[in-house]
Parts: structure tokens; sequence; C-alpha cells
């Protein structure tokens, strides 16, 4: 396999950000960034310690108190000098999440017009914050509900979406007048530097306050110092569901609010009139991409059983020729997986697979066996049924594969897995379509129709149900998340009658 030296990717990092504006010296520090396409070690990052976290808590705090009452509109401001920010350094920041999550070239350049998307809605958000005035009972008097700022927002992010989640979630706190702590995820952190730099930028250009934005950077316990600290209004978390059971009940337990975007076991289901070179086209980009390390990745392939040996024959197929390996290769559509641990957890679902008595039709192994990183064939998996192993959340290109006969088999299987974040069906059958997205259909946050459980729109909002946690972030209404509601009674008569017909005098 064709590798650059690791010193290439090194200066590629350096130089990138450099050019996003990151004030990065000399490398120091115990956080050691790894690059997955080789291996090896970017560079070193300082990790902030507990006074350090506290007092970013404490600064975003007191920028807090007067970015509320800055007019909407003008916060408004900040968000779209960072979108034309990084539209200037798309290329650069793209290059970042290639280095440290290793997505090919074409998916990390997504990932930021992501981020750029996201600010342009926040921007026009930043005018409809809308609250609603209802017709009260009592004469002479106005009901209505306004909507405010909600405080510092903490935001904890993955690897897989090292910038695009953390600017969800930046983009529309700081329309809200809210301000923000982010810890990244520790295998990230050079995208996280950058991404502050380019923030700090926006910030200074517009004459924002400063504080609006902290950066801090570790492992478990700089997290939990967000999630424990009764400053931090919400605490928007992406990650495993085991962390999630972590976080919420710790929040809960300082009547915090929690955002939480967890585990997804997501299914697709095709049905008979599926238009099949569409569906092996969807299903393939949504089970490959991204290695399988995405959170709305396909894992289960539910399958009428009259079509199943004609659509796993396509997919095996089309597995076949896909090109794995250094993402920055032309062609390449599969890049790496993250690091050991994601490996070893692939292998060991195989390994439950076939104990279980699966049957892997292409795919599972390692590729490259002469280098660190971590390589693999997107492996295919025909199950008898949907045992333990495929009720998991595994964050690797395991596509499992399952038949049913009548449509309500179907959607029971798709339904009967802890997690509720993607979903989509393939049909040329209104009916069947219908059915999938009604309330007694697909479970999931998300349910789509002819496309594959992943590539997500910043329109509307993004979650799911069940183990995933009922957060909702990006699009549509999710900006209530990172608000408080109040409900407002005006009487503008010179009377005082009361609610619901009560005397009182």
């Amino acid at each position: 396999m064709n590798l650059p030296a690791p010193e290439e990717l090194r200066r590629r990092a350096e130089e990138a950000l450099i050019r996003c504006g990151a004030d990065i010296g000399a490398p120091s520090g115990a956080l050691v960034a790894r690059s997955p396409i080789t291996g090896t070690d970017l560079r070193t990052v300082v990790t902030s310690s507990a006074d350090d976290v506290d007092a970013a808590i404490s600064a975003a705090h007191e920028a807090f108190l007067t970015w509320r009452s800055v007019p909407a509109p003008q916060r408004g401001a900040v968000v779209r000098r960072l979108g034309q920010l990084l539209t200037e350094h798309e290329r650069d920041l793209a290059e970042l999440v290639t280095l440290e999550a290793g997505k090919i070239p074409s998916e990390a350049r997504g990932e930021v017009q992501e981020m750029i998307d996201i600010c342009e809605f926040a921007v026009g958000l930043s005018r409809q914050l809308y609250g609603r005035t209802m017709a009260s009972e009592r004469p002479g008097h106005r009901l209505m509900e306004t909507w405010h700022p909600l405080g510092v927002v903490g935001v904890i992010s993955a690897f897989n979406f090292p910038v695009a989640v953390w600017s969800w979630n930046t983009a529309i706190a700081l329309v809200c007048g809210d301000t923000v702590v982010w810890k990244p995820s520790e295998k990230t952190p050079l995208t996280a530097i950058a991404c502050d730099a380019l923030l700090a930028q926006a910030a200074h250009d517009v004459g924002a306050p400063t504080g609006l934005h902290a950066l801090v950077q570790g492992s478990v316990d700089v997290g939990e110092q967000l999630v424990d600290d009764a400053r931090v209004a919400l605490v928007s978390a992406t990650g495993s569901v085991r962390m999630g059971r972590a976080v919420g009940p710790r929040v809960a337990a300082r009547f915090g609010k929690s955002l939480l975007e967890l585990g997804g076991n997501n299914g697709a289901v095709v049905a008979p009139s599926a238009d099949l070179d569409l569906a092996v086209r969807g299903i393939v980009f949504s089970a490959a991409g991204t290695a399988g390390q995405r959170c709305t990745s396909l894992r289960r392939l539910i399958v009428h059983s009259s079509i199943a040996d004609e659509l796993l024959n396509r997919i095996s197929a089309a597995y076949r020729t896909l090109t794995v390996g250094n993402p920055f290769d032309d062609g390449v559509l599969v890049g790496p997986l993250v690091d050991s641990q994601a490996f070893d957890a692939m292998q060991t679902a195989l390994d439950k697979a076939r104990a279980d008595g699966g049957t892997v039709i292409c795919g599972g192994e390692r590729r490259g066996t002469d280098n660190p990183a971590y390589y693999v064939s997107p492996a295919l998996v025909r199950m008898p049924a949907q045992t333990s192993v495929v009720r998991e959340e595994t964050f690797a290109p395991i596509l499992y594969a399952l038949t049913y006969d009548t449509f309500d088999q179907a959607i029971a299987m798709h339904n009967e897995v802890p997690q509720g974040l993607s979903s989509s069906i393939f049909t040329t059958d209104q009916r069947e379509a219908e059915r999938f997205l009604a309330a007694d259909g697909s479970d999931c946050g998300i349910a789509n129709v002819n496309i594959g459980t992943s590539g997500a729109e910043i329109g509307g909002a993004f979650g799911g149900e069940k183990d995933t946690g009922g957060g909702r972030e990006s699009g549509s209404d999710a900006w209530k998340a990172y608000m408080r509601r109040a409900t407002n009674t005006v009487n503008y008569s010179d009377q005082l009658p009361l609610a619901q017909g009560v005397e009182f005098t």
C-alpha cells in the first residue's frame, strides 16, 4: 500500500494550521495527535488542566452576561464572518480532517461545506427566533411566549465528524446569545485548534466581545468537568450510548440541560419493488463511506427474501470494486479505521457473527499489514436472525443482511434494536413508503425513502430516539434547545380579571 511518509503528513498538518491562523509554536504537551493514514504521530498538544477548564467556563460565563443582550442580528455577524473564513480556508480545514480522521478529501470537504451551510442557516435564524402570541381568555390581556439566551453551552464532540458537529452547536448557540466551551475528541485535537483560531478571527473582525468561545483539550476528565459545572447551562454531547448514560444523569442531577447524540444502528428495508440500481448505490455509500465510521452508517440491511440473493450479489460485486487505501490517493473510496481499537472491535464482531451462524460474503480482512495503520475491506455478512451482535453498534464497515417475508416483519425487525437514529426504505410502492414514515413505521429520528441512511442536510433537525438520546441539532427548530422559554401575560386594561373565572376580592 502506497502511504505517505510521516514527515510529509506532519508538514502538511503544520502548514494547514498556520494558514488557518493557529498559533501553534513548538510541539508540546501530553496529548498526541495521530494520523490514521499512517498510524503515526502528527504532533503533541497541551492538555487543559482542571484550572484551565474552570477559567474557560468562567470567561464564557462572564462573556455571556454581555452577549445575551446584544441584538440577535448583530450576534449573527460573528457567524456570518465565520462562514466567510471557512469558505476561504475550506481546503486547509478539510486537509486537517483527512489527516486526523482519515476521510477521503471529498468527504472532508463535504464536512467543511456543512459548516458553511450551518453558518448561513444560523445567520438567517438570527432574525427568526420567533415566539408566539396566544389568545387570552381574559379581556384586555395579551398572552405570549418569548425566547431568551440560555447560558454557557458545553460541546463534547466525537472524532468521526470532528468539525461539523461543533459548528452545528456553535453557530446556533452564538446567534441564540449563548457562549461555548468546546471539548473535542482527543483523537482530533488539531482540527479543533484550527476551528478555534478561525472563530477567534471572526469575533475579532466584527468587534465581538472576547470570551465567546473557549477550547479545552484532554480526555474524559475534561469532559466530566463540563458535565458537572453548574455554570454550563447545556451540555451537548456526541458519542457512545455508554457515554450518554453517564452524561445524562449527571447533568440532570444538577438540573442542567443535555442534548445527546449517541449510538446509531441504522437499518434499511429493501422491498421487492425497489429500484435495485438505486438501492445498491445508496447502500454501498451509506455502509462503506468513511470506513463505516459515521453515526448514520448503514449497519443492517433488511431485504425481502425474493430479491435477497440478487441484491447481495450486486452489493458484494460493488464492494469488490471499492479502492481501499491512502485517502489522499486519487480513486480511493475507503480510508482507514481510526485506530487499532476500531479494528479489534470489528474483528470481534465478525467472530461473534460467525458464531451466531452468519456467513461473511466478502470483506473484513485487514489490508496493508506492513504498516501500523488499519485499513480494512468493508464486510458484508448474511445473518440467519437479528442476534445480539447485530443489535449492537460496531463502529466499522460491517453490513449485516437479514431477510423478511411480510412488510410487518420488516418493520418489526427494523425497530427491535435499542438505537433509533437513522433509517431508510427502498421501494416504489407508495403505501410501503408512507407506512414506513407513519407513526407505526420507523421509530427513528430520521426516516428516508429511496436514499441511504447517511447524508443528512442541515435544514432538518438531526437526531434520534431511544438509546440515541433524543437530542436534535442543526436545522428546523433545534435552536430551541439553546434557549429558555418564558410565557408572558400583559394586562393592558384597568381591570384585574383572574384566569379560569376565579374570583378573589
